[in-house]
């Protein structure tokens, strides 16, 4: 009997997994841990024994792997990086039930993932694209979460990405640091409207991307995962007050129509960017015509992919809460499917 089966995607800044119990088809729990490994990195073995007991994890269940978090700036290069996170799930794990999934699609021993450690980097996006195509054979995903988005090509049943590492798949721009809450405005645009005219935007740090889509109740307060740059808490109030604090103001000078302006050039300028490198990729792949969003920002996938002249199909719909931990779910199916065909 194949055991349950638990998905990882450690990121930076979120620890995401899901659960599938042996005989399912689908992942019955999942969820989301916010964790800056950056600030606390000898806590990711605590975070990850707290996000199984989450999970209802058995001491036989197998683990599948994916990983982002070799970007932190705790660790000087991706291989470091890579063996952190592998040293914190052996720390949990047993070592034998541990499957690395790699870029190009293979589930590696951790021992193997070592030497492997440019393979194993940044592999979640392969593991989501790989599983919407046994789906959606012929599409793009379109993956956005709190800081990054995926825009990867399926053609029939294959993962067609230009790129396969970062930098890679940013000259392609398959990747854009882009996301729905931990993107700053200044990386977004260099000027907004203001009282009829444009004003340049301070770059202070002042807002995120997740207070704009907060104060347009896009987003939840749950949502925004990550601390706000003033400390205060994620609600519609205080983001408007940072909104303001973009062009160096305060809600006494700038009014909620004042706010409103602001927030919906930002919310445009972070659609038009990714509907734009959408028709770049439609040009290279024509028979594409469908975009799958998911992820927290699946809403600006969406408007990004009907801004191309895609249509949308949304992830969510076929695998319910699974589409914002999808490299997790993925990556777990991905195992499943490769043990019962052994």
């Amino acid at each position: 009997m194949i055991p349950g089966i638990l998905g990882w995607d450690i990121g930076g800044v979120n620890t995401k997994g899901a659960r599938l119990e042996c005989a399912g088809t689908a992942p019955i729990r999942t969820l989301s841990l916010p964790y800056e490994l950056q600030r606390e990195p000898a806590a990711l073995a605590s975070v990850l024994r707290s996000a199984a007991g989450q999970l209802g994890a058995r001491s036989d269940d197998r683990h599948a792997v994916t990983m982002t978090a070799e970007l932190s700036q705790a660790f000087r290069s991706k291989r470091e990086g890579v063996a952190f996170v592998l040293d914190a799930l052996e720390s949990v794990f047993p070592t034998d039930c541990l499957h690395v999934y790699t870029v190009p699609g293979r589930f590696v021993s951790a021992p193997e993932a070592r030497l492997r450690g440019l393979e194993v980097a940044a592999s979640n996006w392969s593991a989501t694209a790989r599983w919407v195509a046994r789906q959606r054979p012929t599409c793009v995903l379109v993956d956005i979460g709190t800081t990054t988005a995926d825009l990867i090509p399926v053609l029939e049943g294959r993962v067609a990405a230009t790129g396969c590492t970062d930098p890679e798949r940013l000259l392609a721009r398959e990747l854009i640091y882009t996301g729905a809450v931990r993107t700053p405005v200044e990386a977004v645009v260099r000027q907004v409207p203001l009282w009829g005219g444009t004003a340049g935007v301070s770059a202070e740090g002042f807002a995120l991307m997740g207070d704009v889509h907060l104060w347009l109740g896009r987003l939840r307060p749950e949502d925004y995962t990550c601390p706000t740059p003033d400390r205060r808490p994620a609600t519609r109030e205080y983001a408007g007050e940072r909104l303001a604090r973009v062009v160096c103001g305060d809600r006494e000078m700038l009014d909620e129509a004042a706010i409103d302006v602001i927030a919906l050039a930002l919310a445009r300028a972070q659609r038009d960017e990714v509907a734009g490198a959408l028709v770049e990729l439609r040009r290279r792949h024509q028979q594409i015509d469908t975009a799958v969003v998911a992820g927290t920002g699946e809403f600006i996938a969406a408007e990004a992919a009907e801004c191309a002249g895609l249509n949308v199909a949304f992830l969510s719909k076929e695998v319910g809460s699974a589409a914002v931990t999808a490299p997790a779910a993925a990556v777990a199916c991905l195992l499943q499917e490769s043990l019962a065909a052994v």
